[in-house]
């Protein structure tokens, strides 16, 4: 087994191998703005897989890609500020985004916008476990995509909504990645959170990896706002991932 710090030093040097990749990437219209957090929040993406990378895990759960309030202001996903800073204990100075959108500007730790879907996932396991560490000793939380992509309203803009033509390439990039991350951190479990990031999973996902879903607590999502944690809960227990 690679020893505690070869796999977060893994982990970082795959996450500085999907930046460049990605960064390669070029898209159209109606997308007017890309951030990408690896590049303007990396110190803090980096301290967040030197903290709480640097095991083999039992559980990954993968999102889609950063929300506007949370990866795209402090580099971690789901990235709810206090949550990042109040219990991962992680807080570092924050750059900005090369093309920076008027309506969704990048303000780090200082950001007082909530991001609602890092709200309920870490306010979930931090009832839960406790402790950070606690957590973080069997489970990682990761992104799929580490873009994103806005319209010139300001508009969040999914992955899922772009032309093949520029997901082809995304895909590609993001695949090989997610590939590396599982190899790295061999699993029992991989959680998609949502469909869309259990579909990629199902997609890379070695045969005697097991592949499950929790609902994304996303607002958008009728069924999120009808209690979320009590939902993915149920889900996990369901699946033998937890025990009540």
């Amino acid at each position: 087994m690679a020893q505690k710090n070869q796999l977060s030093d893994q982990l970082i040097k795959a996450a500085k191998k999907l930046r460049s990749e990605v960064n390669k990437l070029t898209f159209a219209e109606p997308v007017t703005h890309v951030y990408n957090p690896l590049d303007y929040a990396w110190e803090a993406h980096q301290l967040y897989l030197e903290r709480f990378g640097n095991s083999e895990k039992r559980i990954v759960l993968l999102g889609m890609n950063p929300g506007p309030w949370g990866m795209s202001q402090v580099g971690v996903p789901f990235g709810e500020v206090e949550a990042v800073r109040d219990w991962m204990g992680i807080e570092t100075p924050i750059g900005k985004p090369k093309n920076e959108h008027p309506k969704r500007q990048v303000d780090g730790f200082s950001c007082t916008r909530s991001e609602v879907s890092g709200r309920r996932l870490w306010g979930l396991f931090q009832d839960r476990f406790g402790k950070a560490e606690h957590f973080f000793a069997d489970h990682l939380v990761l992104n799929y995509c580490p873009l994103v992509f806005m319209e010139e309203s300001g508009r969040n803009r999914t992955p899922d909504k772009l032309p093949a033509e520029e997901t082809t390439p995304l895909h590609e990039a993001c695949n090989q990645h997610l590939q590396t991350v599982l190899r790295i951190l061999d699993p029992d479990w991989a959680i998609g959170i949502g469909k869309y990031a259990e579909n990629c999973l199902r997609s890379v996902a070695p045969e005697d990896l097991k592949v499950g879903t929790v609902l994304h607590p996303s607002p958008a999502s009728p069924a999120a706002n009808r209690g979320w944690a009590e939902a993915a809960s149920k889900q996990l227990l369901d699946l033998g991932i937890w025990s009540s």
